[in-house]
């Protein structure tokens, strides 16, 4: 053990951060050990810390399962990582992932989101309470849904998102729920049943279930659908190139996309209303980064598609990137996101700065104008940059 590493856990235990076995624990010479809170936080055997952005607030727990390997995450108050490694992810308040976790760049776990044991995770954005169960691959995805512990979306064990095609290429971003609703926190929880898949690019509005076993290839936009498996199966010949639902394909990309601007500008406005010693700046700085790897990645992956077509669609790529960027910052109808903030803004002075207390008790009205608003960025993303 190298002596930086000895003299920075030696000035954490002398912080009050709480390390059973010091010895087996290493600290990266990037770290910054003011970044890392004395309020409650522990960190158990074997675990290893890296990354001159990594960021652990109170109550924040590390390896309690399994060792943990952190590199560059922001880890929010009383977050649990129980076991696994974690690279360039934030994790909001009570979030947690049980051993055996796999997390990588441009994840975001809001508030109690939370995954078993066994849960690969990369480009993916879980709103609260969203859970995963165990065994699951859940890469390039957005879910919201559901108002609390007790009414939550989730997806069951030994589910699979399928976010790579024969083609080789992986524009298969899928949205399950939305951000202008999701953020709410009002809206029907989806299930997604254990032992099965979703086919990427794919939407899923609120209150659809997909029943265990099935593998789900198409849009669901009614909400409150039961969607199973059954029927005839086939076997038939297959050539690889061509895109059956190219335009389908490049709508959904461009919808996701504009989801995740919208939550950019969610995060920009409304989130940063809620800066404290629980929320700090350098939380929600890890929040935009992460959405900006997520944003980035997407239109990486959509340009790959374009490029690889021979319809006279990969010529039309420079100016569909052009016009992606120009819509990066749109902030939608500034009038309905100031008389949105307006409400919010009375409900912090009345109730506090939790977040999640303050978004539950907007009115119906209040919420439908935030969501207007952000549904509104979404549209004009998606209209703009159309085929």
């Amino acid at each position: 053990m190298g002596d930086q590493n000895i003299s920075k856990i030696e000035k954490l235990l002398e912080k009050g951060v709480k390390i059973p076995n010091p010895r087996s624990v290493d600290i990266g010479d990037d770290v910054d050990i003011d970044r890392i809170s004395a309020q409650g936080v522990v960190i158990y055997s074997g675990c290893r810390i890296y990354g001159n952005s990594t960021l652990i607030l109170q109550g924040a727990k590390l390896g309690y399962e399994a060792p943990v390997t952190v590199e560059n995450c922001q880890i929010g108050p009383e977050a649990a990582l129980r076991g696994g490694f974690f690279r360039e992810a934030v994790f909001l308040k009570e979030a947690s992932m049980g051993s055996g976790a796999h997390v990588r760049e441009g994840t975001i776990l809001e508030e109690k989101a939370n995954g078993a044991h066994t849960v690969g995770l990369k480009q993916t954005i879980l709103f609260p309470f969203v859970t995963l169960g165990s065994l699951i691959n859940f890469c390039d995805c957005l879910m919201s849904g559901g108002t609390g512990r007790n009414d939550h979306s989730e997806v069951g064990s030994s589910y699979i998102h399928f976010n790579y095609t024969p083609n080789q290429d992986k524009a298969t971003p899928s949205l399950i729920g939305n951000v202008p609703g999701g953020v709410m926190l009002n809206q029907r929880p989806i299930f997604l049943g254990g032992q099965g898949g979703l086919v990427g690019p794919c939407r899923l509005t609120f209150g659809n279930i997909i029943a265990a076993g099935t593998i789900n290839r198409k849009n669901e936009l009614r909400p409150d659908r039961l969607i199973f498996e059954g029927g005839k199966t086939g076997n038939i010949a297959f050539t690889p190139g061509p895109y059956y639902n190219l335009r389908g394909i490049v709508k959904n990309n461009l919808i996701y996309i504009g989801n995740l601007l919208a939550l950019m500008q969610w995060y920009s406005h409304v989130r940063s209303q809620f800066i404290s010693d629980m929320f700090p700046e350098a939380l929600l700085d890890g929040l935009r980064e992460k959405l900006n790897m997520g944003t980035e990645e997407r239109i990486r992956r959509l340009k790959a598609l374009f490029l690889k077509q021979e319809t006279g669609l990969s010529a039309k790529w420079p100016e569909t990137e052009g016009l992606i960027r120009s819509q990066q910052e749109y902030p939608g109808d500034i009038g309905l996101r100031d008389e949105f903030l307006e409400k919010t803004g009375e409900e912090i002075k009345k109730s506090g700065n939790d977040y999640i207390s303050v978004i539950r008790k907007l009115k119906a009205n209040d919420a439908e104008t935030g969501t207007r608003w952000l549904q509104g960025i979404v549209d004009s993303f998606e209209k703009r940059c159309c085929l």
